[in-house]
Formats: C-alpha cells, structure tokens, sequence
C-alpha cells in the first residue's frame, strides 16, 4: 500500500476518534434532518408522525430526551413528552423572513460559520439573546429529565414551497451553528453530509413526503393541514 494510503487511513482514523471524544462530551449528537414537508400542523406535538419518528429514534439508543431545532415562527417551541422521550424544542428567530435561499449567506456560512449575534432564539416560551444562553437553558430541561450523555439534534428540515432536494429545509442554520460551536469547523461540515443524507436513510415517510411534496406543501399552505388546537 503507498505512503500516502497510510497517511489518509490514519487522518480518517484521528478524525474519528476525534469525533468520538467530542461527541462523548458535548450535550448534543448531531443527526440530521427530520423531515422534508409538513405532514401536520402543529409542526411537532404528540402523536405527529415527524415526532414519533424522533423519538424512536432517541429510545433506539437509550437517549431520554432529543433536540429538534427550527426557524421560529408564532410557536412557544415547548418541550414535551412523546412516549418515554422528552422532545426539546429551540427555534431561532431571524428579522428576515423568507422560504427561499440565499446563496451568498449559505456560501459565507459554509466558509466562515455562523456569527455569533446574528439570531436570537426561542424556548419554552422564553427568548435568548446568545446561543450560549439558550443552549445552557436547553441543557438544564435534559438534566431535569434525566438525560446522561448526548441527546440526538435534528434540524426539522420540512420546505413550505419550492424544492426540497435543494432547500435543506426549516432549522438548517441553527443545526450548523450548534454543530460548529460544539465540534468545530470540520466536525460541522462532516455533520452537514451526514445530516443532509439522514432521512434518506432513516425517515419512513421519505419516499411518501418526496413523492407528495407540492400536494403536501399546497394543503399545509391553505391550512388543510391543521389536525389539533395545540400552538
């Protein structure tokens, strides 16, 4: 085997170890996205088919809880229970509001990450002015529940209009973010892949979510979608 073999197997090897060691101490593991479009409104309480895909994933490997990040919209973005696991909701809130993407901010993220400042967030309620903050907060609700090591993060990843192959979907940024803050810049762009293939992979409903984008999108926009009172 060349030289040059050897140094890529032991990169590759250094780098995973690396991520092991992280991930064993940071309070979050990140695994990509959830969805694709919205199946229901609200976006996630209990019994939605989204939820209880997160949290069967989360009891799969022993986690109490599981973090599922979103851009805020009017929601409190409340924690609650889904069977034995505890769903964690955080939102970011941005002035700007759009579906659409831009590039240049995508590009300029990619490179240099996400500033700290930019967002403020959202949850249970309560809104912070620092990822530190609201990160510290998220935290404390998984001790209360007796979470011990990393719990699963999600971005909810669901598209309002347009293309869901291309958009990655509601939460993105803030799964970059934390990604970025927990495990650095190569760490992030390894769970940016890895996130974006996950519910290829992993999500029961991809085939049906793909295969019923535009109809799912146009009936969530209209508010046929809209199953409970819950916010």
């Amino acid at each position: 085997m060349a030289r040059s073999s050897y140094i890529i197997i032991g990169a590759i090897l250094l780098f995973g170890a690396y991520l092991y060691g992280v991930t064993a101490l940071s309070p979050v593991e990140p695994v990509g996205r959830l969805g694709f479009v919205k199946l229901a409104n609200p976006d996630m309480y209990p019994g939605h088919p989204q939820s209880k895909v997160l949290a069967s994933y989360a009891a799969q490997r022993g986690s109490k809880c599981a973090l599922v990040v979103h851009y805020a919209g009017s929601s409190n973005y409340r924690h609650y229970r889904e069977g034995n696991v505890t769903i964690i909701e955080l939102a970011y809130i941005s002035s700007e509001y759009r579906t659409d993407i831009d590039w240049g901010e995508v590009i300029e993220s990619f490179i240099f990450g996400i500033p700290d400042g930019k967002y403020r967030y959202r949850a249970d309620g309560y809104e912070f002015d620092s990822l530190d903050e609201a990160m510290d907060y998220v935290e404390s609700v998984a001790r209360s529940k007796g979470q011990e090591g990393p719990m699963p993060m999600v971005f909810h990843g669901t598209v309002r209009e347009g293309n869901v192959f291309i958009n990655p979907g509601c939460g993105f940024p803030l799964y970059v973010q934390i990604a970025w803050r927990q495990y650095g810049r190569l760490g992030a762009y390894y769970y940016i892949v890895k996130g974006l293939l996950h519910p290829y992979l992993n999500n029961p409903y991809a085939a049906y979510e793909l295969s019923h984008a535009s109809d799912l999108q146009r009936l969530y926009n209209e508010g046929a979608l809209d199953y409970t009172g819950y916010d």
